[in-house]
């Protein structure tokens, strides 16, 4: 039992930094999700003091954002020496994990989770917060429908003092955005960046820059184009515009959310081809592409000439 109120049910999910529970609150009678910050249990006393900064930044970050589309942070405390976060619990998987049950997901509906997702970053960044770890696991993907961001863990906030260490990447390496691996500043188009690619996983089953290990997929983030979209349909200008290397050439969030509903509708998002730059097509997307295109009719066959006979 947690604060004398929380009780631990079960676990439901896992990462580096610990463990997430579904818990009942026994004061209102409710499930909740308790994220357990196992890490803290690992580290010297400077990380951990960093670890709970990091805890209580969270709570801040998602309390400022009043959204349907944002995961409600609801308590945070300390119990057995390290930080423990209560939050909305939501009744249904990641979207890494239904992407992975699923094999893929539709691009219609890739486009409908992508529009909640901007809903949710568009309301961050209206209050100053910058979400800085945007992906497929932290997408959740509700049974009644709902689509909500969670884990503001790392939320970048305006006004607020860092805590992030001089030279300290953090966030999920192949879904960070250029500038923030090169050094720059990153802005409400790294987040942007961040959903391009965290939908291009959703709709090709793989992520666009995922390498043999972490130096490689940073290297590829700053200097690979993504590979060639082949599931993505309408979805395919959107994703590619998102992922531009320079944030200056990316799509305003407004304009993003034209173009998804667009995609959601089956339509060709048209002004999202301003952004697809012109490249060589390789000797392999060229045969690809012939193996991918429906066999042609035969042509028919001259008519033969009409002779003219003198009556």
């Amino acid at each position: 039992m947690l604060a004398g109120r929380y009780r631990l049910v079960e676990p439901i999910g896992s990462g580096g930094m610990g463990k997430v529970w579904r818990a009942h609150d026994e004061l209102l009678h409710r499930t909740v999700a308790v994220k357990e910050l196992t890490a803290g249990l690992y580290v010297a006393q400077a990380d951990r003091e960093v670890l709970h900064a990091r805890t209580q930044k969270e709570a801040r970050a998602a309390a400022r954002i009043q959204h349907p589309a944002v995961v409600v942070v609801h308590d945070v405390l300390e119990h057995d020496d390290r930080p423990w976060i209560v939050m909305e619990y939501i009744d249904g998987p990641s979207l890494a994990d239904a992407a992975k049950a699923a094999g893929r997901i539709e691009p219609a509906e890739a486009a409908r989770i992508g529009l909640h997702v901007l809903g949710a970053l568009r309301a961050a960044h209206a209050v100053g917060v910058l979400h800085r770890d945007v992906k497929p696991g932290n997408v959740l993907l509700a049974k009644d429908g709902r689509v909500l961001l969670t884990d503001f863990g790392i939320a970048a906030i305006e006004g607020d003092s860092s805590i992030t260490r001089t030279g300290e990447i953090v966030g999920s390496i192949d879904y960070l955005a250029p500038e923030r691996v090169t050094g720059g500043t990153p802005g409400t188009s790294s987040d942007l960046w961040s959903l391009g690619a965290t939908l291009y996983t959703a709709v090709e089953a793989r992520s666009p820059f995922r390498r043999t290990s972490p130096i490689s997929s940073l290297q590829a983030v700053v200097n690979d184009e993504p590979p060639a979209l082949r599931q993505a349909g309408a979805l395919g200008p959107v994703i590619t515009a998102l992922l531009r290397k320079d944030p200056g050439d990316r799509p305003s969030a407004q304009e993003t959310e034209r173009m998804l509903i667009e995609a959601m509708e089956g339509r060709q998002p048209k002004a999202a081809q301003a952004y697809v730059p012109t490249r060589a097509v390789t000797p392999e997307e060229l045969a690809d592409a012939a193996e991918e295109a429906p066999p042609q009719p035969p042509a028919p066959a001259p008519a033969p000439d009409q002779v003219r006979t003198a009556a």
